[in-house]
């Protein structure tokens, strides 16, 4: 038989270990690091607990994307699933919903990315640095330039190598501490003289970032060996690895850095910390680290943003002639790479990093309860014999994606809600028929 399968002539080469190792690379094992600071302040101090308990909330809908993947093996995206177990319009404003995400990702990069360089050059302003990096994320991908799957390896080690430093850091300030008590080692978890429920369950919706991009390995159904086996494996594993790797990262941070110190500058707090735990050989380390880490999420997702949005033009989702064309020479949508670099300019002089994290998550906890709910109501309708094994954990993680999206800002909430309104306006001007690419 040959390696290629049936569909488009794909290798099935990736195992087990494989799709999970993908899944951590598209995640980034130092995920935790950026958002840190801003969970720090919401959560008052329990970034331990915020992570672990948007673990809980990932896994179990981990579970209703591995089932889905098997189940429609062909296309591995929120909005697909959604619109053929729910209604089309349902997977139309999932899919709107996400479309959001992809032009804030790119946002918040230049956001991170700035505050990033003021670390290494203070006396160049924070609108200076905005808008070198959108005009320098627009340029690169204007001109084509995309990124390798061996260089995006090779940053994956990298970041890697960081971890490793990181806890070695910690390992050796712990050892000097004149004396550690079982109180100070449980504080990073619960600490009753700042504990606040509403703190915790907003910080947890925030924490939600740490995990995003698990789902993408179930695009690859058509390059597993065992597909219907390891591809539901893959994305539980993946977020059961990447939860307990960030607890731990952000364990270490919090014993060095308790709630009663501000941070000198919350968006890049992780680094400060490391200065604190490894002096500023580390602080450099750390910061430079993160800051080519997030300079290629944000290029590659604003060339993703873009190619969805060209999607959707070619599609009619959205005004072809500006949307559904391309550049002769490089090839690229260059009118939404320009549009996406305008908006993320502009959202990083209007948005706080904070914000523009719960807004993704607005768009993301909405896809996971679309997920949830498609797994529900697919073993209804086929009258599963083992109904309550595939109910519990959807509903499970339906009931918990609910309740931290609830918790996001009024004004994420807001915000997010005047964007998924403006997609139904859309959808019922265009005659209910416009659809968008899986």
């Amino acid at each position: 038989m040959s390696d290629a399968t049936e569909h488009g002539g794909l290798r099935r080469s990736l195992r087990l270990s494989d799709l999970v190792l993908y899944g951590i690379i598209l995640i980034q094992p130092t995920a935790p690091m950026p958002v840190f600071g801003v969970i720090q302040t919401t959560a008052h101090g329990h970034v331990v607990t915020a992570i672990l308990l948007a673990m809980i909330a990932m896994l179990f809908t981990s579970v209703s994307y591995g089932r889905m993947a098997q189940i429609h093996p062909q296309g591995g995206s929120a909005f697909l699933y959604v619109g053929k177990e729910v209604h089309t319009g349902a997977g139309y404003l999932t899919g709107w919903c996400l479309v959001m995400d992809y032009v804030l990702n790119p946002l918040i990069c230049t956001i991170w990315c700035s505050r990033a360089a003021i670390n290494f050059l203070p006396g160049i302003p924070y609108i200076a640095w905005a808008i070198f990096f959108a005009a320098f994320f627009t340029l690169v991908n204007c001109l084509g330039v995309e990124t390798s799957a061996r260089i995006n390896r090779g940053m994956a080690l990298a970041l890697g190598l960081v971890i490793v430093l990181v806890l070695g850091a910690a390992v050796r300030w712990l050892l000097h501490l004149p004396a550690i008590t079982s109180q100070f080692l449980m504080a990073p978890f619960y600490d009753p003289r700042h504990f606040q429920m509403s703190g915790l369950l907003r910080g947890t919706s925030i924490a939600v970032l740490t995990y995003i991009g698990f789902d993408g390995i179930s695009t690859l159904s058509d390059e597993a060996v065992r597909p219907s086996r390891d591809i539901p494996r893959a994305i539980i594993f993946t977020c059961l690895l990447t939860g307990v790797l960030a607890a731990i990262e952000v364990y270490v941070a919090q014993l060095a850095w308790p709630i009663t110190t501000a941070f000198p500058d919350v968006d890049t707090a992780y680094v400060h910390v490391m200065q604190r735990l490894g002096g500023a050989a580390l602080f450099i380390i750390v910061n430079a680290a993160l800051l080519v880490a997030n300079i290629g999420s944000g290029m590659a997702s604003q060339l993703g943003a873009a190619r969805l949005l060209y999607a959707m033009g070619q599609d009619g989702a959205l005004p072809r002639t500006f949307f559904g064309s391309v550049s002769l020479k490089s090839r690229v949508p260059r009118n939404n790479v320009l549009l996406i670099g305008a908006l993320s300019l502009a959202g990083a002089l209007l948005f706080s990093y904070a914000l523009g994290t719960e807004l993704l998550n607005y768009g993301a906890l909405l896809a996971f309860m679309g997920v949830n709910l498609a797994c529900i109501i697919h073993a209804v309708r086929q009258r599963r014999a083992d109904l309550w094994r595939w109910v519990l954990p959807s509903a499970a993680g339906l009931l918990t994606c609910l309740l931290l999206w609830i918790n996001l800002s009024p004004l994420a909430l807001t915000v997010g809600t005047v964007w998924a309104l403006s997609g139904i306006a859309l959808w019922l001007v265009r005659g209910r028929s416009t659809t968008l690419p899986a």
